[in-house]
């Protein structure tokens, strides 16, 4: 019954994957000097930047945001803004976050501040994309029970990956082992990048194992 769906979406996934891939090997070759432990906010920029290009093109072109009952250039422009709005206050409201999990205040504000940005190219952007600045489809989503759509439900697992990925890449920093990859926030968005990407990966696949179990209510 969703196998077209399932399709797309393992396909969209897999372009998305390969655009994290790419804003890795890029700089690598253009950049002198570039890794991502040495230049890592390049690198997270780069990522995020690559993350938001493909999922806001890739969801226009799929058509899997909700259609808009107003077609007039002054509502278009209210929702762009507003969306716009919905990213910032996701950007200030994960640093805020991670900052009451124990991030220094002031000292690595730049880092912390970054980590949020990536966070948000990972959760919130994909949350706009697909169901369109609207606060309350986005509660509705992350209920139980709330999916209505295939992609609701890939919505949830790659937020839940990403947010539980970076939140893992927490537990090793204050480990006295001295590697690079220990430096805040690298171990944080690195382990934001990995869940993101495994959710990408695991979307597709449970909801093909369990398609013919899938029951959605109407919209």
């Amino acid at each position: 019954m969703w196998d077209q769906e399932i399709r797309q979406m393992a396909s969209s996934h897999a372009i998305m994957a390969s655009g994290v891939f790419m804003a890795t090997v890029v700089p690598a070759v253009l950049v002198p000097g570039f890794s991502v432990y040495g230049t890592h906010l390049l690198w997270l920029y780069s990522v995020a930047g690559a993350v938001a290009v493909v999922n806001i093109t890739l969801f226009w072109l799929l058509g899997v945001s909700p259609p808009t009952k107003k077609h007039t250039i002054t509502y278009k422009v209210s929702r762009l803004v507003r969306s716009c709005l919905y990213l910032l206050l996701s950007c200030l409201f994960f640093h805020t976050v991670v900052i009451l999990y124990g991030a220094p205040l002031l000292e690595t504000a730049l880092e912390t501040f970054s980590l949020a940005v990536l966070l948000t190219s990972l959760t919130t952007l994909r949350c706009v994309c697909v169901l369109g600045p609207n606060v309350q489809a986005w509660i509705r989503v992350f209920s139980r029970h709330g999916a209505m759509s295939v992609w609701d439900t890939s919505l949830q697992m790659v937020v839940g990956c990403s947010v539980v990925g970076a939140w893992l890449g927490a537990f090793p920093i204050p480990l006295d082992w001295d590697r690079p990859w220990q430096v805040w926030p690298v171990s944080c968005s690195l382990g934001a990048v990995i869940g993101y990407l495994t959710g990408l990966v695991a979307a597709p696949a449970w909801i093909h194992w369990h398609r013919k179990h899938l029951t959605y209510k109407s919209k």
